[in-house]
């Protein structure tokens, strides 16, 4: 039998040879210390350094900022890029892979070497990238930096090893994809247009090759000068000069006529039998004024026309509206024979790319879909239908359908959840997409056997909506919806309690809480609001009940500098009396006498009979009061338990805990209260409130990402802490004057948020004293556990904690007969237990004597609209985790882990003695923390505000791992990042992007596994047989050999000086770094195998090549042989 040891000398340490030693070294981050009196415990850790590895695994969500588009019509693959320099290369569902520049550029153009399994993308910085999209995690394979000219616009011809590259200068280069270095064939500005002509024509805005002929290659300037480049001769073949601005050139599949969209809103068509001015022009959108003008329109961006065999051709473009209609959404328009569709798009277009059945430009296009790239969506329309629909995104591209302020990660869930879940979530899907397969179909992905379900629920602002989305792999699927605002009525404009609370959506989300084995889900709303909902698969008919609660402390008398300036400010317990606290009914009309609004709720609850639909159904609602025409402070702790039927929560006035079967209140203490006469601190008399100004929101976020100033990294949550010997009086350099300043409504983890940092200074201020005696509530969790060191056996309690890092629990006694439990009250009251932590709490954990975690106990889910059985009655089936279940560990207590925002300790309970302390940070403080299992065992993990992630051992508080992965951290992360078990942990990368990583190397090793192949190995089509006419009279584009004139041998070497190659880590040497295990191998062994084909099939040309020749000679010695064979000597 295991059991804790006593060290009678305080001065030792934990001996270093037993399982668990006294940690020598630290980390970066902190430095482990024995406690006081530290005690030796047999508790075998299995967890050590090699078990962790920080890497990215997958990121979900639209890709933020977009900025270009690019689709494979072979493989079927689409990328977008961003403003940041990611690319997001997307195929069926489960092939969804994000790479980074290094260099943070934005992305100007994407090129797919269609069916090659490689990618090129032209960056802001005048770099050209080329990817390697034939292994899981692609890499760059090349880069050529231009140094002297900048680039404007890219084009790749079908099957082609060459490059065209246009700048702003005017000038047209050409790089060799195969060895990425540019050609001594460059044509010039000025030799593409005439010598007469005086003006620059500016940069080029479009590259692309004659469909009739290879040889020829038009180039289009911004100015509107129109140039085809005979590429054999070296010179123009026609000039053309338009008034308008060209934006955008797109060929007819003959080779015989083009179409230029331009500034002016209009479309030309040109005929290259006639190119002095256009065969047609057209104002798609303009319409003739009385006075016989054309309307001015906004420019047409892009165009695209494209053949059909059985219709008319299309015509697609984006803009080109009138200017006269004021906040018109922008349009895309498609224009079919005589029929003009416009489809009004929510976001700005990005960018858009037709799909078509060939990848040939010569032939029939055949265009099936059109793919349109939004500012913050991604769509594609059908163009088989004649009505355009959509079709159904498989991707969760919505998580930012509105900004989401917390989220929440589930690993493990109950299996039967997700499928539930689903069906319901899609019974309130849209209709009428299209019923074809979503076109982007490429790449391969299989389910991996390191998989297990997981859910991850989002709160957002402005919608109110908590998404659920399940995770397999690396697969994300939205399953369910909830729409909080529907609990309550919709306020008229001009009034409404919360519009005065905050200058945002009152029905934002703050905080959620779920319990997956109950199906319990709290949502914690910002005006002070917490909702309950229960799951059912039935709908029925409810009535919402609805708890108001007066959590708010009465002010007291002021204290004047003269009582101050000369006395410590020794106060005595009797002076903290708070405010009695209960339960108010709900009277909306209620004023003081001064027109104060006094204990009103922010919001109004439907007080009707209202139908509810199957799935997560509201069953209570609790609000905060007003107080003294004072608003509620917003709630920032909260915890939840099925067994107990309990529901707690907290805010820098006070706790509450109410009994949600009973729904009823049983506690409303104010922080003092809970302490009794333990109180650890001695504290100054509050002053009168003054009245509250308006706060910043809890989604005032920029997008630009402020880095952390060392200086003022400060806790937003923790104020400088009073020693309990003496108590803080605050001095100002002119006077001495005590107000009272209220701490900010946000959660005080949010503070400061309109300046974007976690720091909050720290100078003197009148405000910081009261800013200490203000206590929040910081965390709770509801566990067996012991309220006081007398206790022999575990009962029901609550752990609280505080911003001044004090832990408070608080013993229950909770009946255990159903029926007893229904009709008896709850009894709690706090025990006065006290444990002391540096900074503020942040979370506790529970383990065994065997180190173990404890799970917290849950009720099993019951549908409580389900009919009535009389043969199965309706019963409630709890599950506890006690720490005496076992008998091994009967009476031995249990181990409580309790961090903060710098310290994390181990505590023995009942006795409540410290076994293990360890200082996380002392130059920064931590955001998250969680108690999390991993590799069968269980671990702290940490994440500081400096961007360190953490894992300590438990419970020795061993450092396991400590790496700096973000050096620069928002307000974003720090409020979405979240662990859980397994090793994963996630946050939002941007305000549209879900990034997931792991900390477990198991994982890491095992990530090539789980991701999708972006790379099919498919026959390319083979062109269409153009018949004999089409091939006399149609040219000569299949003699077109642009290795003739574009290698080294014909046009040399281009200036060193212009552009600079840089060699990438994506090559086969930089696979066989990446790559390890079976996946590494077969990739190894899949390239060698390439090689050797490719120098079997060289030795194969040159075996024919040599029995060409010796089938040559032979023939000519033979003819040789006859032709002297009848010659006489002297005939030579």
């Amino acid at each position: 039998m295991k059991k804790f040891r006593k060290v009678l000398d305080g001065l030792t340490t934990s001996s270093p040879g037993g399982p668990i030693g006294s940690p020598s070294c630290g980390s970066a981050a902190g430095t482990p210390t024995a406690a006081p009196t530290p005690r030796e415990i047999d508790v075998q850790e299995t967890l050590i350094s090699e078990n962790f590895q920080l890497c990215k695994t997958v990121r979900h969500g639209f890709p933020y900022q977009p900025t270009a588009l690019a689709f494979d019509p072979v493989q079927k693959i689409l990328a977008i890029g961003s403003r940041s320099g990611g690319v997001r290369i997307l195929g069926r569902p489960g092939v969804d892979c994000y790479c980074q520049h290094e260099s943070g550029a934005a992305v100007l153009q994407l090129q797919f070497l269609i069916n090659e399994g490689a990618l090129v993308t032209a960056c802001a910085d005048d770099t050209l990238h080329l990817w390697n999209l034939r292994q899981r995690r692609p890499a760059v394979l090349h880069s050529l930096k231009f140094n002297r000219e900048r680039i404007t616009f890219c084009h790749l011809p079908f099957q082609s090893k060459w490059l065209y590259v246009g700048t702003e200068r005017g000038n047209t280069h050409i790089v060799n994809i195969e060895s990425f270095i540019l050609s001594g064939y460059v044509i010039m500005w000025n030799k593409a247009i005439e010598l007469s002509t005086k003006t620059h024509p500016g940069p080029v805005v479009h590259l692309s090759d004659s469909p009739k002929d290879e040889g020829k290659l038009l180039i289009g300037f911004e100015s509107g000068t129109i140039v085809q480049w005979d590429l054999r001769a070296k010179k123009a073949d026609f000039r053309i000069y338009y008034d308008e601005a060209i934006h955008s050139v797109s060929w007819h599949h003959e080779g015989k006529q083009f179409m230029c969209s331009h500034s002016d809103g209009s479309l030309t068509l040109w005929n290259l039998r006639n190119t002095t001015k256009p065969f047609q022009v057209t104002f798609p959108h303009g319409k003739i004024q009385k006075d016989g003008r054309k309307e001015s329109c906004k420019p047409i961006l892009k165009v695209e026309y494209k053949t059909s065999r059985s219709s008319e051709p299309f015509v697609i473009f984006s803009g080109g509206l009138s200017y006269d209609k004021a906040g018109r959404r922008p349009t895309l328009t498609i224009m079919h024979g005589k029929a003009i569709t416009v489809l009004e798009m929510d976001y700005p277009i990005v960018e858009f790319m037709v799909l078509c059945e060939t990848p040939y430009n010569n032939e029939v296009q055949e265009p099936y879909a059109v793919v349109v790239l939004l500012e913050k969506d991604l769509i594609v329309v059908d163009l088989t239908q004649s009505n355009f629909p959509v079709f159904e995104n498989p991707y969760p591209m919505d998580i930012h359908e509105s900004p989401v302020t917390c989220t929440a990660y589930f690993a493990d869930c109950p299996p039967d959840i997700i499928p539930i879940l689903y069906s319901i979530g899609t019974k309130h899907k849209k209709t009428g997409y299209s019923q074809k397969e979503w076109p982007v179909s490429g790449g391969t992905w299989t389910l991996g056997s390191h998989t297990y379900p997981e859910i991850i629920i989002t709160g957002v602002f402005q919608y109110h909506l908590c998404p659920q989305y399940f995770l397999e792999s690396v697969t994300l699927q939205m399953l369910y919806k909830l729409k909080t605002s529907k609990v309550f009525e919709k306020p008229k404009p001009g009034e409404g309690r919360a519009a005065e609370l905050v200058e945002e959506d009152p029905f934002a989300v703050q905080m959620v809480s779920w319990c997956p084995q109950s199906r319990i889900f709290c949502v914690v709303g910002i005006s002070a609001h917490i909702i309950l909902y229960r799951f059912s698969k039935y709908d029925a008919n409810t009535q919402i009940v609805s708890l108001e609660v007066r959590l708010q402390c009465e002010p007291e008398d002021v204290i004047s500098p003269s009582e101050n300036e000369n006395n410590p400010c020794f106060t005595e317990p009797g002076s903290h009396s708070p405010q009695p606290h209960h339960q108010h009914p709900a009277s909306p009309g209620n004023r003081t006498p001064e027109g104060m609004k006094d204990s009103v709720p922010c919001l109004k609850v439907k007080d009707r009979m209202v139908r509810v639909p199957p799935g997560y159904q509201s069953d209570l609602v609790i609000q905060l009061l007003w107080v003294d025409g004072e608003p509620p402070q917003q709630i920032t702790s909260l915890d939840i338990n099925s067994a107990y039927g309990l529901l707690a929560f907290g805010n820098c006035n006070g706790l509450a805990v109410v009994d949600y079967l009973q729904k009823t209140i049983l506690l409303c203490m104010s922080t003092l209260d809970l302490y009794g006469a333990t109180d650890p601190y001695q504290r100054l008399t509050r002053s009168p409130r003054r009245n509250r100004q308006s706060t910043s929101g809890l989604t005032e976020l920029t997008d630009n990402q402020q880095s952390i100033d060392m200086e003022r990294s400060k806790s937003p949550t923790s104020g400088n802490l009073l020693t309990p010997s003496y108590t803080h009086t605050h001095t100002h350099t002119q006077t001495h004057v005590l107000v009272h300043h209220p701490l900010p409504r946000l959660r005080s983890l949010f503070a400061n948020s309109r300046e974007n940092s976690f720091s909050r200074s720290r100078s003197s201020s009148v405000s910081s004293i009261d800013r200490d005696t203000k206590e929040a509530i910081t965390t709770l969790q509801f566990g067996e556990s012991y309220g006081r060191k007398s206790d022999a056996l575990p009962t029901p309690c609550l752990w609280v904690g505080t911003s001044l890092g004090v832990v408070l629990l608080i013993p229950m006694s909770i009946p255990t007969d159903q029926e007893e439990r229904m009709e008896e009250a709850v009894t709690i009251g706090p025990s006065g237990a006290v444990l002391m932590l540096k900074g503020s709490v942040l979370r506790f954990g529970f383990l065994d004597c065997m180190g173990a975690l404890i799970q917290s106990p849950y009720e099993v889910w019951r549908d409580l609209n389900a009919p009535e059985d009389p043969d199965r009655p309706r019963r409630r089936k709890l599950v506890h985790f006690s720490p005496s279940s076992s008998q091994d560990a009967c009476g031995e207590g249990h181990l409580a882990v309790v961090c903060s925002e710098r310290q994390a300790k181990v505590f023995l309970m009942p006795s409540q003695s410290c076994l293990f302390v360890h200082n996380i940070t002392e130059s920064s403080f931590v955001l998250r923390a969680d108690v999390v299992s991993v590799c069968n065992s269980v671990c702290l993990a940490c994440f500081c505000a400096n961007g360190h992630v953490m894992t300590l051992s438990l419970p020795s508080l061993r450092p396991l791992m400590d790496v700096n992965y973000l050096p620069l951290t928002d307000m974003r992360i720090a409020r979405t990042f979240c662990f859980t078990n397994g090793g994963q942990a996630l946050y939002l990368s941007s305000p549209t992007e879900i990034q997931r990583i792991t900390y477990s190397q198991e994982m890491c090793d095992n990530l090539q596994e789980m991701l999708g192949e972006l790379f099919t190995p498919i026959e390319t089509p083979e062109a269409q047989n153009r018949g004999f006419l089409k091939g006399f009279f149609g040219g000569n584009a299949h003699t077109f050999d642009r290795e003739e004139l574009f290698g080294e041998a014909a046009a040399g070497k281009a200036s060193r000086s212009l552009a600079q190659h840089i060699p990438g880590q994506g090559g086969v040497e930089g696979m066989k770094v990446a790559a390890s295990g079976v996946v590494g191998e077969l990739a190894r062994a899949r390239i060698a195998l390439d090689e050797r084909g490719q120098r079997l099939g060289e030795l194969e040309e040159r075996t024919a090549l040599m029995m060409t020749s010796a089938e040559t000679f032979s023939k000519h010695a033979h003819e040789l042989m006859l032709k002297c064979k009848d010659k006489k000597w002297y005939q030579f």
